[in-house]
């Protein structure tokens, strides 16, 4: 497989989890590069459901190595209960879990800054936060303030702490809000650290190491395009890097060793939270692909926003990222509709745009240029080789090839791992 990065093409919630999944049976290490627990990646394996917040997919794979790099912030009680529960699941990480010394930490303060500005936002608009801690942590990490995980890990963790705690209870209290306990998340993070120090390790020589000695590494990225800091709907987007670039800077990889983007896009469109969204349905139609695509967070639990597929959107994608190749997710949900729209295009003020703008208020009045296709209307779940699929849902995945100018290589007919198809050459397995 060499050196791949998949990304989500929209806005998060692609099934990359699923996707990562497959392609980590032939990798050797997989790299999560950015975000924190405020996504989320789901995979089905046989009757069982793993929902996986900070580490890796590729740990259900017992060969696979993981690294959790410098890119992510890390909730340490958050990933104590990610290992936990992985372990009473029979997955045992140690050994094969490393968590890079430079990500930064995410402190109990982080998540009650993220409240509470997100509950001061009266006159304007909502983000949609998750209210993880992940913007603020990544606000003290610029801020040049912020703790990392070999501050964590090191003797003087409480002279490093305290002073931070005693500062953020002063501006809790300017803001309303109830103080911390100092002492009691002194105590808390200090047993975090001991039960995770064998996990923290220096990984740029580790990873890069590994490219050298011609290793196969797959690099998880979290979030999708649209939710980039620098190129999604801003202000309604994450706080870090979800694009291909976020890779090489969130693991240490330099850019002229990753060999393939592997984009992930389902066959039509959603989004949590707030922000513009072109295509959107707010009728029964869109509560229909809700219910038949079990659209909810693997985070928070919360009901996606649905709607049809958006060109416009997966080629700003392909633009940014320089996207290989689609893995195109939950082909089937589309099985028994009768007809599909694809928006090709926006119409705002008179004017056809084939780009996205950068102003998400601008977004928010363009409205979408569909073309209508036929659907299938027969199921697809059992399908094993492309030829398999109804000639309408063959022809449906010609024409996303077609709007986007990138082939598809791999297609997903259903959550779990035997519900793959690869098509030749583009998806050629590893």
């Amino acid at each position: 497989m060499a050196t791949t990065v998949l990304i989500g093409a929209q806005w998060g919630d692609e099934g990359k989890g699923k996707i990562i999944d497959v392609l980590s049976a032939q990798a050797d290490w997989v790299v999560r590069y950015q975000g924190g627990n405020n996504a989320g990646h789901t995979v089905e394996i046989g009757r069982e459901r793993f929902i996986l917040h900070l580490i890796p997919s590729g740990i259900l794979h017992p060969a696979c190595r993981c690294i959790i790099g410098h890119g992510v912030v890390v909730d340490p009680l958050a990933l104590l209960l990610e290992l936990d529960g992985l372990r009473e699941r029979g997955v045992d990480p140690a050994g094969r879990l490393f968590v890079s010394d430079r990500a930064h930490v995410v402190l109990p303060f982080h998540r009650l800054l993220d409240e509470q500005r997100e509950l001061a936002r009266t006159g304007g608009p909502l983000i949609g936060t998750t209210k993880r801690g992940i913007g603020p942590a990544y606000g003290d990490k610029a801020s040049r303030v912020g703790l990392r995980m070999a501050d964590l890990v090191a003797p003087n963790l409480p002279s490093l702490l305290r002073p931070r705690l005693e500062e953020q209870n002063r501006i809790l209290a300017a803001l309303g809000a109830p103080a911390m306990d100092a002492a009691a998340i002194e105590a808390d993070y200090r047993a975090a650290a001991a039960r995770l120090a064998p996990f923290v390790a220096d990984t740029l020589p580790l990873l890069n190491d590994a490219v050298a000695r011609g290793e196969s590494v797959l690099f998880e990225g979290a979030q999708g395009t649209m939710l980039d800091i620098d190129y999604g709907t801003y202000p309604f987007v994450t706080s870090s890097n979800a694009t291909a670039g976020g890779a090489c800077t969130g693991s240490g990889i330099p850019p002229n060793r990753i060999d393939r983007v592997v984009g992930v896009i389902k066959a039509y469109t959603t989004r949590v939270g707030e922000g513009p969204f072109p295509t959107e349905l707010k009728d029964e139609a869109g509560a229909w692909l809700r219910d038949s695509g079990q659209e909810f967070g693997a985070t928070t639990g919360r009901p996606r926003r649905c709607g049809w597929f958006d060109a416009v959107i997966a080629r700003h994608a392909v633009m940014i990222n320089g996207v290989n190749w689609w893995a195109v997710t939950k082909l089937d949900v589309l099985d028994t509709v009768e007809t599909i729209r694809l928006c090709t295009a926006y119409e705002c003020d008179g004017r056809r745009l084939e780009h996205v703008p950068a102003d998400a208020r601008f977004l928010e009045r363009c409205r979408p240029v569909y073309e209508d296709f036929g659907g299938w209307q027969c199921p697809t779940r059992d399908a094993t080789r492309f030829q398999d699929l109804p000639k309408r849902a063959r022809a449906y995945v010609a024409r996303l090839e077609e709007l986007t100018g990138v082939p598809v290589g791999l297609l997903s007919v259903g959550p779990r791992r035997e519900s793959t198809i690869w098509l030749k050459p583009a998806g050629e397995k590893p």
